[in-house]
């Protein structure tokens, strides 16, 4: 099993401004080679403390130079509110830089406070996503973008540097809503999941998803990456403790970011599928029973808990790559590095054991 590792660069808790954040999670982010791991990622997000990186491909190129082998992960790159051509010769170049080593990561985007300060439309952002990503992709693999979109609009023009090695195969789309799915399932992108619903309902959309790809593609859907947020501790009782501290905290920071306690989901197009968890967290008890299900879906407890839960999850969705968040809701960096080498060192080498037993058995 491939095991990835993630940065999110939260603030806006007490004691720790924005110059701490960075200073300590980049600090983190150079033991994810040395300690084993197989993958760095990054997020994006824009003009509030629920994630500061809000450029995901310079974070990356940043690593890049000082990283050998690791595999570096966008999740994600959101296309509504990027120039599409851009993107295409940012990548192309952060993968020159990297030799290589680039997992391309896209998404459209939900927080309201990020489109109106783009002057993005957001109701827009489904179709915006599916032409960008179309031009981005096609344009990746024959060096050159052109598109003529409803929305986007590109003459011909080369990308430079030139991608020297496709993308297909390492370019995946966190797809939350069911409709998303279907839409990477045509676009033939991998799926990056982030749990956010009961896992019944992640698999049932796996399911029409990977038919709609054999149907469009002609192949096999390739195995989704999984991501959870993790508290890894030797001791059972602590790590209940700091999950309900911080994996819920981490929980109110979505709550607050998205605007999940306001009304505007029910009536925004493309998005429906966000009504239901609006209504759930606005009903009486909402707050208290979310963070409970929030928590049922992460990976928390001692190291053989953690094991259990990851191969749980993955097993449900035929996934063969996990990568943890070990970082969060204003942890101490103390014990966030604790965290984080716990889990490399009593974790990640069963689970890297396991899918290679699992595929010598299959052969």
């Amino acid at each position: 099993m491939h095991v990835g590792t993630a940065l999110i660069f939260q603030g806006g808790y007490p004691g720790v401004d924005d110059r701490a954040v960075y200073s300590n999670e980049l600090r983190l982010g150079d033991l994810a080679e040395p300690l084993g791991f197989d993958s760095l990622w990054g997020v994006e997000h824009h003009f509030t403390d629920y994630t500061m990186c809000p450029d995901v491909l310079q974070y990356l190129t940043y690593f890049a130079g000082r990283t050998q082998s690791i595999k570096l992960g966008s999740m994600v790159v959101v296309l509504p509110w990027h120039n599409p051509m851009r993107v295409a010769e940012e990548v192309s170049m952060l993968d020159h830089m990297s030799n290589g080593r680039f997992i391309l990561g896209l998404g459209r985007g939900l927080g309201r406070v990020e489109f109106e300060g783009f002057g993005a439309n957001q109701e827009e952002s489904r179709e915006f996503f599916v032409e960008s990503a179309q031009m981005l992709l096609e344009g990746l693999e024959r060096g050159y973008c052109e598109f003529d979109g409803r929305l986007v609009k590109q003459v011909k023009r080369d990308i430079r540097p030139r991608p020297f090695k496709s993308f297909r195969g390492r370019t995946y789309a966190a797809a939350v809503s069911p409709e998303s799915s279907a839409i990477m399932a045509k676009l033939g992108i991998g799926l990056l999941i982030i749990p956010q619903k009961p896992w019944e309902a992640v698999e049932a959309e796996l399911g029409a998803y990977r038919k709609i790809y054999r149907e469009t593609v002609g192949a096999e859907a390739p195995a989704p990456i999984n991501a959870g947020w993790v508290i890894c501790d030797e001791d059972e009782g602590r790590a209940r403790e700091m999950a309900v501290k911080y994996i819920g905290g981490y929980w109110q920071s979505v709550i607050k970011h998205y605007e999940f306690k306001g009304q505007h989901l029910q009536s925004m197009k493309g998005y429906e599928s966000y009504r239901e968890m609006q209504n759930a967290v606005n009903a009486p008890g909402g707050d208290e029973a979310m963070v409970e299900f929030f928590l049922s879906l992460q990976i928390w407890g001692t190291p053989e808990q953690c094991y259990n839960k990851i191969l749980d999850c993955t097993n449900r969705c035929g996934a063969d790559s996990f990568t943890g968040v070990f970082s969060y809701a204003g942890m101490d960096y103390g014990y966030a590095e604790k965290n984080m080498r716990t889990f490399a060192k009593h974790v990640m080498p069963e689970l890297k054991s396991y899918r290679r037993q699992t595929k010598a058995a299959a052969e």
